[in-house]
């Protein structure tokens, strides 16, 4: 449960759009668990309440978790976290545009190419990061993260050998994503601006080969050679 030199009325309320997937509900219940209020998005609101109460039910206590419309969501929340898959990513930004204005957006989709999973496919922006802040506008903040950390890793209770790189549109973004990782029990990096986002949403594909080439099924990445003064975290 949260850390209790942590004043959770402060933390922002986070959004988790189409987040009734794997990896929306892993990070929901980190943050929940961390003392976040979360707001679980999906285009259908009745789902997303659904995933609400399955994600509840995993604590022994009340957690602020509620299941909204995607829309809704992103209206209600100061951060705006996107864990839908890229066939889905274009839709769901337009969906939100206008309440992500002002707002930080955390992009966590990978820019997967069906039946091909294991070779880079990046669109023609560079990144689904880029992407999003085309479709956005320069209204609004955005961050990759998160890419390379399995859904499996985020429902264990067992400390991660895993770190999380963090790109984006300014320091002050990457920064406030930062918090989030360590929330979530792990180490992030600062890995830079936005046009690095490539290379870690790219880094996804190369880890499912890797995972199907030597039998493993949640590889990860570890920052190594350098001070460890980024976030912190469990990992």
């Amino acid at each position: 449960m949260p850390d209790e030199n942590i004043d959770t009325a402060r933390l922002p309320v986070l959004a988790v759009l189409g987040g009734t997937g794997k990896e929306g509900k892993g990070l929901a219940y980190r943050w929940a668990k961390a003392g976040y209020r979360v707001l679980i998005g999906s285009r259908q609101a009745e789902k997303a309440q659904a995933a609400a109460q399955e994600i509840s039910i995993l604590f022994s206590e009340h957690v602020d978790l509620r299941g909204l419309s995607n829309v809704e969501a992103a209206e209600q929340a100061d951060i705006l976290v996107l864990t839908v898959p890229y066939s889905a990513h274009t839709s769901t930004l337009e969906g939100i545009k206008q309440a992500a204005q002002g707002k930080l957006l955390v992009d966590v989709t990978v820019p997967l190419n069906l039946g091909r999973v294991t070779k880079v496919s990046l669109p023609p922006a560079g990144s689904a990061a880029q992407e999003a802040r085309q479709i956005l506008g320069e209204g609004v903040e955005v961050v990759d993260a998160f890419q390379n950390i399995s859904h499996e890793h985020l429902l264990s209770e067992v400390g991660v050998d895993c770190d999380v790189l963090v790109c984006g549109t300014s320091k002050a973004a990457r920064q406030e994503v930062l918090k989030l990782v360590k929330a979530v029990g792990f180490t992030g990096w600062d890995a830079g601006p936005i046009e690095n986002c490539a290379v870690v949403e790219g880094l996804t594909s190369l880890l499912i080969y890797i995972n199907r080439q030597y039998g493993g099924g949640a590889a990860g990445i570890r920052i190594t050679g350098v001070p460890q003064n980024g976030t912190g975290g469990e990992g």
